[in-house]
């Protein structure tokens, strides 16, 4: 897709600022923030049957309902705050998925107590070097990977919930640990200025 800064995108993003400045600024960048990627964990669990754009749309209310997705206070949630996040129209009001982002909490809780951070884990799978796909079309770009099956299996050996294959490997494209942007897009080259 090019856009009215002579750009050229991938073909997935919409023409609206939100999901292009997602695309220009976030995805597929490697990211080490351990908040950041427990965060766009639970978001792409959040995710699942959904779109990512609706996601976008509710990202400021639900850093707001999930404490800035602290993993500390997310993981002390009780039933009083189940009962909250249930009835905030701001956030993903699906009770499997708010259970989820409080058990992968407290098993992100356990995974650092074992390795230190979210960002060693992840970034060990692949020796600290994205996997870069060289991709025509956005046709071409799989929905999981060997590596999205590996991680997939093992976070959940750990405790981890809503974390399938699939979920698995759009999160590996969120924080940059796979680089899926096709061949022609500006923004492939990780040192393009962002």
């Amino acid at each position: 897709m090019t856009t009215d800064d002579g750009l050229v995108r991938c073909p997935w993003v919409y023409s609206d600022e939100l999901t292009l400045r997602y695309h220009d600024k976030e995805w597929g960048v490697p990211c080490h923030d351990d908040r950041h990627l427990f965060m766009m964990l639970v978001l792409e669990g959040q995710q699942a049957g959904l779109s990512w754009h609706g996601i976008l749309k509710k990202m400021g209310t639900m850093r707001a309902a999930y404490d800035d997705f602290d993993p500390e206070i997310v993981a002390s949630y009780g039933e009083a705050k189940v009962a909250e996040l249930l009835n905030d129209p701001g956030v993903i009001r699906n009770r499997m998925k708010v259970r989820a982002a409080i058990t992968n909490a407290q098993a992100y809780g356990r995974l650092c107590d074992r390795v230190g951070s979210l960002d060693s884990y992840l970034w060990a799978f692949v020796n600290g070097k994205p996997v870069v796909g060289n991709w025509d079309s956005q046709d071409q770009i799989p929905t999981t990977s060997p590596l999205a099956d590996e991680i997939s299996r093992d976070l959940k050996r750990q405790g981890f919930t809503f974390v399938g294959p699939t979920i698995i490997y759009s999160y590996l494209q969120a924080v940059g640990v796979i680089n899926d942007h096709v061949r022609t897009c500006a923004f492939k080259d990780p040192d393009f200025p962002r």
